[in-house]
């Protein structure tokens, strides 16, 4: 009753704003730049984890081998300003954990922030004349560039149509803006989903006619010490004696799909939460091992994301103690009802059409 007394009135203000500024945009009184490349904008119409980094690492791998990839992120809880060019030593708090995620899994590839996007598009193509293709993280509301293709992602668990604006509810955009999306992706969706359930969500998508709809899941990977300095060994035959215990760390909008995943390979979980982009501090460490050590099992460890790996690692308020013990889990994506390669190829036809047609318009401007 408080939160929709106070609540839902700021709710309505906001979704005003919301709409207002989409029909500047509609009415192209603000206008969104085009630019002469391929150009993928991967985003959500809520707040909160829908999976938009696994995504981008996903059409990463799916594109890598063939074209030259930029992926260009606002950065989001960084401590720097303006364009930001990551290489190998940069760290989260100069381009946010997600960037900071990215460019260490695909060193081969930029990796750039920017607050305004046209401006950071603009510096990459300037910087690389060999880019082929550039991948806008979270930037569906960020309609300054007219993306050539956007996905759209939801979370299977908290889907969007009976939900509210901010800060009543979780939609930063209004639902009819889903018909910008060329691809809208259902997340998180469990396996064992029903034929059934899948076609009540794609009615009340009402999806267009050309837009298509895809499910996917996470699929975990193995454990994996993120320092040198580890002294306990984590292989599969361990992860499946359910002997261990463990002290769970994360900093993301929602864990509980990790936890349950940790579940089936542990014996007890003792779990210590913090807010999304969690930036931990030498007060987190110290109660990340006094929780450590109260586990009275005396095979445990510490396990956490793979986006709070890339805080922990560079994090020089780590003691050596917590270091020893520190292990992550990443993340892949699955694409359910055997359409992997439908979506894929859906994905590489994209690119190559753009780019053919980007190419041959260039070669028309110089004649």
């Amino acid at each position: 009753m408080f939160k929709a007394f106070f609540l839902y009135p700021i709710s309505l203000f906001y979704a005003f704003g919301v709409k207002f500024r989409n029909m500047l945009f509609d009415y192209k009184i603000l206008k969104s730049k085009e630019f002469d490349l391929p150009i993928i904008c991967v985003g959500n119409i809520t707040v909160g984890g829908t999976g938009k980094t696994p995504h981008v690492e996903y059409l990463i791998e799916i594109l890598k081998e063939k074209y030259k990839i930029a992926v260009l992120s606002r950065g989001y809880k960084r401590k720097t300003k303006g364009f930001f060019l990551a290489n190998a030593a940069s760290t989260f708090e100069e381009i946010g954990d997600e960037p900071a995620q990215i460019k260490r899994k695909f060193a081969d590839i930029e990796v750039a922030v920017d607050e305004k996007r046209v401006h950071g598009v603009r510096n990459l193509l300037e910087k690389f004349e060999n880019i082929d293709v550039i991948l806008l993280d979270d930037a569906f509301q960020h309609r300054y560039i007219y993306p050539g293709l956007s996905l759209v992602l939801i979370d299977y668990n908290r889907l969007v149509f009976n939900d509210h604006y901010l800060p009543y509810g979780r939609l930063r955009d209004s639902i009819r803006q889903l018909h910008r999306a060329g691809i809208i992706l259902i997340t998180k969706t469990p396996e064992n989903i029903k034929p059934i359930d899948m076609r009540i969500i794609s009615k009340d998508l009402n999806l267009l006619s050309y837009q298509t709809l895809y499910f996917t899941g996470l699929e975990y990977g193995k454990i994996q010490p993120i320092f040198k300095e580890c002294d306990l060994l984590l292989d599969k035959d361990i992860s499946k004696t359910h002997d261990y215990s463990c002290l769970l760390v994360s900093g993301i909008a929602d864990s509980t799909l990790f936890r349950k995943h940790v579940e089936g390979f542990v014996k007890e979980i003792t779990e210590l939460k913090y807010a999304d982009h969690h930036a931990y501090t030498v007060d987190d460490d110290k109660k990340i091992f006094e929780m450590y050590q109260a586990i009275a099992n005396e095979n445990k460890y510490i396990i956490t994301t793979e986006k709070d790996a890339v805080r922990f690692l560079k994090n020089e308020f780590l003691n050596p103690e917590t270091k020893k013990r520190l292990f992550y889990i990443s993340i892949n994506i699955s694409v359910l009802n055997n359409e992997k390669e439908i979506f894929e190829n859906q994905i590489i036809d994209f690119v190559d059409r753009d780019f053919s047609r980007q190419s041959m318009q260039s070669s028309q401007k110089k004649f």
